[in-house]
């Protein structure tokens, strides 16, 4: 009997023994698997990179969808206990991108758009229409002449609008201007330009103003593995009034989870003081010129589902 369960022990103990190698062997084996895929991710990266540094055409872009759509009906513990709400944003990042060892032309279009809506059904004053409330459009195209390694000599044309109910080009504006151009690395651009007009339109009768000026523009796009990431910021400094200056800052993250399918964000942050008084001139309070008036900072964000293109 002494004899059965000693054999016994022994062979629990070598089957014990024998499943620690097994595991630690399996943990090691995993270990050196993600150190192959961590370096051919870095290799992968290295050679997606010299494909963007190859002359030609490059064209892509990526998106964010967000949907939230829902209703309530008799739910009495809330003030609408019979409303339809939603909220549908939609986001598109495109570029176009020509390079060459003397010139490059990049052309990039930016779109934001949101419409939201809460209908209480127990009323006919309010609306059960879906209402806009952002609205971004943003074309730019800028040609350059290499003189240097990271310097070139260029010209920009730069168009922001909206689009939704019957903004489009009120008010517009198209800066055209010319300068110089500083690319210290592939995915980053560094526009100045110091001499630009600032063409402002407008059709509703608002006071807007055209100005020369300067204009300072700051772009980083790139793609790492599953992320896309795009920041912009455009801005201009009028000679005539500092008062006709303006500027925006745009922000995209995309993350694909499966195929080209992820999910993304957006936000954007704007101070335009002519907007501003355009805006508030003839309220109870409202500033009664452009000088009185104090710039608002404008900010609009979007959460959702993201597609890469």
């Amino acid at each position: 009997m002494k004899k059965l369960c000693l054999t016994i022990g022994l062979t629990l103990a070598s089957l014990g023994l024998f499943a620690q190698k097994t595991e630690d062997a399996l943990k090691q084996e995993i270990t050196t698997k993600k150190e192959s895929i961590t370096a051919l991710e870095g290799e992968i990266a290295g050679l997606e990179k010299q494909i963007l540094e190859l002359p030609g055409w490059r064209v892509g872009g990526f998106g964010n969808i967000g949907v939230n759509l829902g209703g309530f009906n008799n739910w009495y513990n809330q003030a609408n206990s019979d409303n339809d709400y939603g909220n549908i944003g939609v986001t598109f990042n495109g570029y176009a991108n020509l390079t060459n060892e003397k010139y490059f032309w990049r052309n990039a279009l930016n779109v934001n758009l949101a419409w939201v809506k809460l209908d209480d059904r127990r009323t006919d004053a309010d609306s059960d229409n879906f209402n806009a409330s952002t609205d971004v459009f943003n074309l730019t195209s800028l040609y350059g002449f290499n003189i240097g390694e990271d310097i070139a000599i260029s010209a920009l044309g730069e168009y922001r609008t909206s689009l939704l109910q019957g903004s489009f080009n009120d008010p517009g504006y198209l800066d055209l201007g010319v300068g110089a151009t500083w690319t210290p690395a592939t995915d980053l651009v560094v526009v100045i330009h110091p001499l630009n007009y600032n063409f402002v339109f407008s059709d509703s009768g608002s006071e807007y103003e055209s100005s020369l000026g300067a204009k300072i523009v700051a772009d980083y796009t790139r793609k790492i593995g599953n992320v896309n990431f795009k920041t912009n910021f455009s801005s201009f400094v009028s000679y005539k009034d500092t008062d006709l200056s303006n500027w925006q800052w745009t922000n995209s993250f995309g993350y694909t989870l499966w195929k080209s399918i992820g999910v993304g964000f957006d936000f954007g942050l704007r101070q335009n003081k002519q907007e501003t008084f355009n805006a508030t001139t003839g309220l109870i309070g409202g500033p009664a010129t452009l000088a009185d008036t104090d710039a608002d900072l404008q900010t609009f964000w979007n959460v959702g589902l993201n597609y890469a293109f």
